[in-house]
């Protein structure tokens, strides 16, 4: 340990607060949270035998550390929270989603609002149910719904402009809002109803309808009396399906965690009203983390305000700081939530239960990753690498007769996309459909900025034939780095020769390589092709479409999109602005003499 952090050490205030840990380049490696900051922090720097793996390497490349002292524990945790999703560090476990999951959007807003199947959960005041675990299981869901509620189906938009009722209103499966007049006041009683059902109180909700049918029978009203027993009925069919695991009726959330070298997962059941509606899993990679640190980053990272927070949450052991974490969820659901590590009971057994779900998704996740790296060691020894292509980039381009050239890079890290690596490129030393020359700027410009290039990928596929690989091969050797990857080309089999494969070839081989035998490995480079394509083509696409929606106010210097409202504001049209004089376009707010000539030049008048 230097002198500086000996110091900084012996500083410290015994107080709540924040760390963060920074290595020799000043990039923050590790952000956490402490009740009593001089003994936490100092406790990082105790002899290597009594650190735990994860700590003993996080500690080896700390070189300073910076501290920012809180009022609580609880100001501490919200701001570690708020550091780790600014900064990212990488010794910190982080929650990552390989995928959005669908969830159910209602606006209550709205005078008659529906359900709408969404992605993304936004901070629009709207009431958002799930995540659910797949597309089939939120349209189930919303199937149901409309068919026992018969909320309308139609979109905004739509029902703003339909001229008539719809077939759902014919079928009675909509109360037909868009076009006949509706009492507000039954459809609000219908969306309360389903909103009851999509929070898990069935049986709340079923006592309800029940007590309802019985009033309207008692009045003799038999036909509304009718149409509550069929809901009721629905509504116990559903409940059947659903499987009961506790007795006292409360919503509760059991996490459990499974670790594996290289791998863990932990599972979430979402018990509602008593009974079990959801499972859901999240991977991490970073394993060197206890069980207990994850599920303190899951309970960090998950209940953000974005996702509904049960009376109780479940957990096989209590990660540090447990009281400041239910006092921050209380805040989050506005009444209390305990953090409970039972230890008998039919508690257990939904631990249990999670814990079974995370063994068998993190069993199924170790096979497929067994699986894609013998893929690799496979194509390692097929190209004949002196390592395995753990990191495989594709470049490729795209135009249209030589118009607006781009090209896009596409990276695989073992074996799957890594999205957050790829890139796109404006092609502007290109003049004309020249496809090689085009290649050769994408070269330049992805290895040619020095150490600003690394990483290097393991792996370089060209989307071409021979002569984009020799054309590549040529910036690396003016580069000086031909020998620094291994590098590939690929070319679409021509169906007029009689080919019947896609050709591989290697620089300074005239033959393409044989993958008769290993037609998996083939099919393999050609997805991360199609996929370096698509992206490429999409970008293009995009770039075209965004400049043919171009106008010619867009190439008047001064003149965004805020002046452009001022102006058609006040004059009306186009042919207006185009007669008005220089002192009349300067009298208007934002509009000096100069932009006023500038619009004079471009328009005319």
């Amino acid at each position: 340990m230097t002198t500086d952090l000996k110091e900084k050490l012996a500083l410290l205030p015994p107080l709540p607060g924040v760390y963060l840990m920074k290595d020799a380049g000043g990039d923050i490696i590790y952000v956490g949270k402490a009740q009593n900051l001089k003994k936490r922090v100092s406790s990082y720097f105790r002899s290597p035998e009594q650190l735990d793996s994860k700590t003993g390497i996080l500690v080896q490349r700390v070189s300073t550390f910076d501290t920012i002292i809180t009022g609580t524990e609880k100001e501490a945790l919200i701001l570690e929270s708020n550091l780790i999703k600014k900064h990212q560090p990488k010794y910190n476990v982080i929650l990552k989603d390989d995928k959005r999951y669908p969830a159910l959007r209602l606006d209550i807003r709205e005078p008659y609002p529906n359900l709408t199947i969404v992605r993304k959960i936004g901070s629009d005041n709207a009431m958002y149910f799930g995540p659910f675990a797949s597309a089939q299981a939120v349209r189930q869901t919303l199937k149901i719904i409309q068919r026992t509620f018969k909320l309308r189906k139609c979109k905004t938009r739509e029902f703003q402009n339909r001229t008539r009722p719809c077939l759902d209103h014919q079928m009675g499966l909509c109360m037909g809002p868009c076009r006949l007049p509706v009492d507000q006041h039954a459809y609000a009683e219908n969306v309360k109803e389903a909103v009851l059902f999509l929070k898990g109180r069935t049986t709340e909700l079923i006592e309800k309808i029940k007590t309802q049918m019985q009033q309207a029978a008692e009045c003799q009203d038999y036909e509304t009396a009718a149409a509550l027993r069929d809901k009721m009925f629905a509504l116990e069919k559903t409940l059947e399906k659903q499987v009961s695991v506790t007795t006292d009726l409360k919503n509760r959330d059991v996490l459990a965690v499974a670790v594996s070298e290289g791998a863990a997962v932990i599972n979430l059941l979402r018990v509602r009203g008593g009974y079990l509606v959801g499972s859901r899993n999240f991977n991490f990679t970073d394993s060197l983390s206890s069980e207990a640190e994850m599920l303190r980053a899951f309970l960090h990272q998950f209940y953000d305000g974005q996702h509904f927070v049960p009376e109780e949450i479940l957990l096989p052991i209590l990660p540090e700081g447990a009281a400041a974490f239910e006092d921050l969820l209380g805040d989050i659901k506005g009444a209390r939530v305990k953090i409970l590590a039972p230890r008998r009971g039919e508690k257990v057994r939904l631990l249990n239960m999670a814990f079974q779900n995370a063994a068998n998704r993190l069993k199924d996740l170790m096979a497929q990753q067994t699986a894609e790296m013998g893929m690799l060691y496979r194509l390692q020894s097929k190209l004949r690498m002196d390592r395995p292509p753990l990191r495989i980039e594709c470049i490729d381009n795209s135009n249209l007769s030589g118009r607006q050239p781009v090209a896009a890079l596409v990276v695989f890290m073992n074996g799957k996309p890594q999205k957050s690596a790829y890139r796109k490129y404006r092609l502007a030393s290109v003049s004309g459909p020249d496809d090689y020359a085009c290649m050769a700027e994408v070269f330049r410009r992805r290895f040619g900025k020095g150490p600003d290039s690394i990483p290097y990928p393991d792996l370089l596929l060209v989307d071409g034939g021979r002569g984009h690989l020799n054309v590549g091969m040529t910036v690396l050797k003016t580069l000086e780095m031909e020998h620094a990857f291994k590098v590939i080309g690929i070319a679409k089999k021509v169906e007029q020769k009689r080919e019947t494969a896609d050709k591989v070839y290697q620089p300074g081989r005239v033959n393409p390589i044989d993958f008769s035998r290993d037609v998996d490995l083939l099919f393999f480079l050609q997805r991360i092709r199609d996929e370096a394509h698509r992206f490429a083509v999409t970008f293009h696409r995009n770039r075209r479409r965004a400049d043919s929606m171009q106008s010619i106010w867009d190439t008047i210097p001064g003149i965004g999109k805020q002046r452009k409202k001022i102006l058609l504001k006040h004059f009306g049209s186009i042919k207006k602005i185009r007669a008005a004089t220089l002192e009349e376009l300067s009298r208007l707010p934002g509009i000096n003499e100069r932009i006023a000539g500038a619009i004079k030049d471009k328009l005319g008048g």
